[in-house]
């Protein structure tokens, strides 16, 4: 996936440039970031926003940054989960001879081409481990906050801030993650097609070659790997920031004022 890296810009995610090579056609969305999380949060959660933002500081005591495991927990927790997306059991195996923790689907012996070019099996993949990623990393940055609300005042705000949006944006995020699949069909079907195309005239189409090293499905489980890893980096975001905020120590909440 070269074409989207060509037409990213430096702000834009791993995922996002990604994704832009898949669908090149879509033009780089133009809107203000203020304006459209306007759009995404109703009344109430506007509200709640404004309470959190707007909290008395308390007196709570400020303690110092500790060795509170969480950037080594973070690592286990990227670690683990990108080599379960990495050995995928049929084109990269664990190095201690593990079976996949989510094998790459391949077609079934003596399947026929219709049934082998089904994108079923390669959509439940994908959402086991989209699975997978939110499970660990909503333990992760639970902990995080627990630990960042008791570390200082503006620790404690911080945790209800990222608290808060969680709660506001989990289903929207739900709703645009879970699009990615229905994308990375479209780049299934690109690949089964191009495949199609540059077989030889009378040429038998066997789906027991499609998984051969050199194979269009090779090719696409290449694809899929980019996007989850892609994605895994994008979830890991908010926790990440969390602990990098508790390793900075306690200061001081700021001011804060709805417009």
């Amino acid at each position: 996936m070269t074409r989207g890296l060509q037409r990213a810009t430096f702000n834009r995610s791993a995922l996002v440039r990604v994704l832009s090579d898949a669908r090149p056609e879509v033009p780089a969305p133009k809107y203000d970031f203020g304006e459209r999380l306007g759009q995404w949060l109703d009344f109430s959660d506007a509200l709640t926003l404004y309470s959190v933002l707007n909290a008395e500081a308390g007196s709570a005591t400020s303690m110092p940054p500790v060795d509170n495991g969480l950037p080594a927990q973070l690592a286990r927790v990227r670690r683990s989960l990108s080599q379960a997306i990495e050995h995928d059991g049929v084109f990269q195996v664990d190095p201690d001879g593990l079976p996949a923790r989510i094998p790459f689907p391949t077609p079934l012996p003596n399947a026929t081409v219709e049934s082998a070019a089904d994108f079923s099996p390669y959509h439940r993949y994908y959402l086991a481990h989209q699975r997978d990623m939110n499970a660990a990393i909503t333990a992760l940055r639970a902990n995080a906050r627990k630990q960042l609300a008791g570390q200082s005042a503006a620790g404690r705000q911080l945790a209800e801030l990222d608290a808060a949006f969680e709660k506001f944006l989990s289903t929207r995020e739900r709703n645009l993650l879970g699009n990615i699949p229905i994308m990375l069909s479209q780049r299934f079907h690109q690949r089964y097609a191009e495949h199609r195309a540059h077989l030889p005239d009378g040429a038998v189409d066997d789906p027991a070659t499609w998984a051969q090293a050199g194979g269009w499905l090779e090719a696409f489980c290449h694809d899929a790997r980019t996007v989850l890893l892609a994605e895994l980096e994008l979830r890991l975001k908010p926790a990440a920031g969390l602990i990098a905020a508790l390793a900075a120590g306690p200061g001081e909440p700021h001011e804060n004022e709805m417009p």
